[in-house]
């Protein structure tokens, strides 16, 4: 079971050598590590060029936002099986070993994910009840906000050839989204371990600088309205409509008040 691995970057020259290491010093080898620069303007070539090891790629590209790195890492990808890393999370040794031993167990899933560590300003995080990760078919579990997390995955690549990649078009929420089309057609594999750290706090995070996320999630739950799961979906697109609506109210914004009042008597009809 040979493995690529996906890790795009932008501008996380303090983080990402941690990133790297983590993957180097698995107890398996990954057989390919794909490095997608989008677009940096810090240190990150040079900190790449500080690991000679043969079996990482480095690609530059202009600014394209992590959907389009992450995608362009799939299709140049050598092998059938992908894992993807974000530049600041961390890989426990035994990670990999534990999920080819998952699926060598499992041929008949051909995608898992682990649990995951979460810090915050160097505290960890303790995870609720709700936040605690599914398998099996799952999709429902995942409306409200997705239960994966990227760095935590492995995924056949026939997959995404299945139900596409992960939408360009979505500045953020773009693995919610992309999950939510797997899982509506496949089953997903759990190791129970916490096998990556996931840092949070930092200046460079992307959940931190995008406004109004639950307009990205809403855009996605719509591409699902067709399915069996409509009611729950719409129920979904209310609340989060509520959400926006109420910060809209707060910040004097009749533009957004107005657009999700409109979808929201959509959704309820």
């Amino acid at each position: 079971m040979k493995i690529s691995l996906i890790i795009p970057t932008y501008n996380r020259e303090k983080l990402l050598s941690k990133t790297i290491s983590s993957v180097l010093n698995q107890t398996v080898k990954i057989d390919e590590i794909i490095i997608i620069d989008d677009g940096s303007t810090d240190n990150t070539k040079e900190i790449v060029n500080n690991f000679q090891n043969n079996t990482i790629k480095y690609i530059y590209q202009e600014n394209k936002g992590v959907s389009n790195a992450r995608n362009h890492g799939i299709k140049i990808a050598s092998y059938e099986w992908l894992s993807f890393l974000d530049s600041d999370d961390i890989w426990e040794e035994e990670k990999i070993e534990k999920q080819i031993k998952f699926h060598k167990q499992n041929p008949h899933i051909f995608l898992s994910h682990t649990d995951e560590l979460w810090m915050f300003n160097n505290k960890i995080i303790k995870q609720k009840k709700h936040q605690l990760k599914p398998s099996g078919f799952c999709f429902e579990e995942n409306i409200p906000n997705t239960l994966i997390g990227a760095s935590t995955l492995i995924v056949h690549k026939k997959v995404f050839e299945d139900v596409g990649y992960f939408d360009e078009d979505l500045i953020a929420c773009e693995d919610y989204d992309l999950w939510l089309r797997i899982l509506r057609k496949y089953e997903l594999g759990l190791v129970d371990e916490k096998l990556i750290t996931k840092i949070a706090g930092h200046e460079n995070q992307l959940s931190f600088s995008t406004k109004l996320m639950d307009r990205y999630r809403i855009s996605a739950l719509q591409k699902h309205l067709d399915s069996q799961y409509k009611e729950s979906i719409s129920n979904e697109i209310i609340k989060k409509c509520d959400i926006l609506i109420k910060g809209a109210i707060k910040h004097n914004n009749q533009e957004i008040k107005e657009e999700y009042l409109k979808l929201k008597m959509l959704s309820t009809n």
